[in-house]
C-alpha cells in the first residue's frame, strides 16, 4: 500500500514539473533567471473575476538560497503612483477638491511661484509662469516642479513639498511632459490637507482595507520583512550583487522597515505583493468595486484613462500617452503590442509591472527587484512575460 502510494505521489510530481517546464511564462522567467539577469520573479496574469496563474522562480536571496515564493513583498516603486491618484480621484468626486483647482488653493505655499528663464553657469533667469500648476498638472506629470533629492530619511511631506514650492518650474505648466516624483509627492501632501487624515493612514483606511490589500504598506512589519525580496544589481563582471541598502532609504539598515519615521513617499514608498497588486487592478477592471465595496465610480476611472497629454510625447515607451496616474497604451507597438489599445498600468524602478487591459479583460503583473536597468518599461524581461501570458491564455 504504502508503495502504491508512494509512486502516485511521485508520478503527480513528476507530471506537475513536465507542466511547469512546459508553462511559457515560466520558461521565460527562468530564462532570464539562468542567464544570471535576474535572481527571481513572480508573475501572476487574472482577469476581473479570478487569478489565472501564479507563479514563482528563482531566489528572492542568493547568498541565503531563499526561495521565491508567490506571497514575497517587492518594493514596488513607482507603482505607487497610480493608487495616490485614487486618492486624489476620491476626494474629486466627494467635492472636496477639483482637479482642475490651481494647487495654491489648497497649498498656499505655491503662490508665487517663478520659472526658469534662462540658465547659466553663472546666472540663473527666473520670470512668471503664465498660469499657476493645477492638480491635473501634477498627475499628467506636466506641472515643471522639479525632481528634487530628500536630505533625511524622516521628511514629513510638508516639508518636502515646501521645499518643492520654492523651487523654480523648468517649464510652463501644461506645455511639456516630464516625469515629476516631487508632483506626486506634492499630491499626497494634498489628500493630507483636505481631509484631514496623513497620507499613509488615508490610503490604509480607503484604498488597502477596502480592496483587501494585507500585505501592501510603506512600513512593513518584522514578519514581513522576512518576506522581502532582495534588489540586486550587475557588477562589471556581469555578476548579480545584492545592494546593501535599498536606494532612496538613507538609513535602510540602521532603522529597519518597520522605522515608521520614514517618509511614506506618495511617488514610490510602497511595499506589495503580486496578489495584492492584482486586488488593486481588479477593481479598476470591476469599474471601481471589489467584492461589492465601491472604492471609485466607473466615470472616474474612464476620466483617469483617458489620454490627458495629447500629442505630447510621453512615458518611457513609443505609443504612449498619460491618464490621471495612470499611463496609457495609445498606440500598441513593441513592448506594448500584447496590450491592446486603452490598456493602462505603470512600472516601477525595479522592474515591477502592473497592468489592466480593458478589452482583453486581462491583468498582467510582473515583480522582481533589478536595479540597473535602462528602462524597466521597455525591457525584454517586461516584453517576454506579457509574450508568454499571451501564449498561455491566448487574447480573449
Amino acid at each position: 500500500m504504502k508503495t502504491t502510494t508512494s509512486l502516485l505521489t511521485f508520478f503527480i510530481l513528476a507530471v506537475n514539473s513536465i507542466a511547469e517546464e512546459k508553462n511559457p511564462i515560466k520558461k521565460a522567467m527562468n530564462t532570464f533567471i539562468d542567464e544570471g539577469v535576474l535572481s527571481g520573479a513572480v508573475t501572476l496574469v487574472g482577469d476581473n473575476d479570478k487569478i489565472l496563474s501564479i507563479q514563482s522562480c528563482g531566489h528572492s536571496n542568493l547568498q541565503s538560497m531563499r526561495k521565491m515564493e508567490t506571497d514575497n513583498l517587492f518594493w514596488i516603486a513607482s507603482m505607487t503612483k497610480p493608487m495616490t491618484a485614487i486618492c486624489i480621484m476620491q476626494l474629486h468626486e466627494e467635492g472636496k477638491l477639483s482637479i482642475e483647482d490651481p494647487v495654491e488653493k489648497h497649498l498656499p505655499e505655491f503662490k508665487n511661484q517663478w520659472l526658469i528663464k534662462s540658465k547659466t553657469r553663472d546666472e540663473l533667469g527666473l520670470k512668471k509662469p503664465k498660469r499657476s500648476i493645477t492638480i491635473k498638472d501634477l498627475l499628467t506629470h506636466t506641472s515643471g516642479l522639479q525632481n528634487m533629492q530628500p536630505t533625511r530619511n524622516d521628511h514629513t511631506l510638508s516639508e518636502l513639498v515646501m521645499a518643492y514650492s520654492k523651487t523654480p518650474l523648468l517649464f510652463e505648466p501644461g506645455s511639456y511632459w516630464s516625469y515629476s516624483n516631487s508632483g506626486i509627492n506634492t499630491l499626497g501632501r494634498i489628500v493630507e490637507v483636505v481631509s484631514g487624515i496623513p497620507y499613509a493612514e488615508y490610503m490604509e483606511k480607503k484604498i488597502f482595507v477596502p480592496c483587501e490589500m494585507k500585505n501592501t504598506t510603506f512600513w512593513p512589519s518584522d514578519k514581513q520583512a522576512n518576506r522581502v525580496a532582495s534588489i540586486y544589481s550587475m557588477d562589471k563582471n556581469k555578476k548579480l550583487i545584492e545592494l546593501e541598502k535599498f536606494p532612496s532609504f538613507i538609513d535602510f539598515l540602521n532603522g529597519g522597515l518597520s522605522n515608521r519615521s520614514r517618509t511614506p513617499y506618495p511617488a514610490g514608498g510602497l511595499y506589495s505583493t503580486a496578489s495584492d497588486v492584482y486586488a488593486f487592478y481588479q477593481m479598476t477592471l470591476n469599474n471601481g468595486t471589489y467584492k461589492g465595496r465601491q472604492i471609485i465610480k466607473k466615470e472616474t476611472l474612464d476620466l483617469m484613462t483617458t489620454n490627458h497629454t495629447g500629442d505630447l510625447k510621453a512615458g518611457f515607451v513609443d505609443g504612449s500617452s498619460w491618464g490621471l496616474g495612470f499611463c496609457l497604451v495609445n498606440k500598441p507597438q513593441g513592448v506594448t503590442s500584447t496590450l491592446s489599445t486603452g490598456s493602462f498600468g505603470h512600472g516601477g524602478v525595479y522592474g515591477t509591472q502592473s497592468w489592466a487591459d480593458p478589452k482583453a479583460n486581462r491583468i498582467m503583473i510582473l515583480m522582481y527587484q533589478r536595479e540597473g536597468l535602462k528602462n524597466s518599461d521597455g525591457s525584454e524581461i517586461r516584453k517576454a512575460f506579457q509574450q508568454a501570458s499571451i501564449d498561455k491564455f491566448g487574447v480573449n
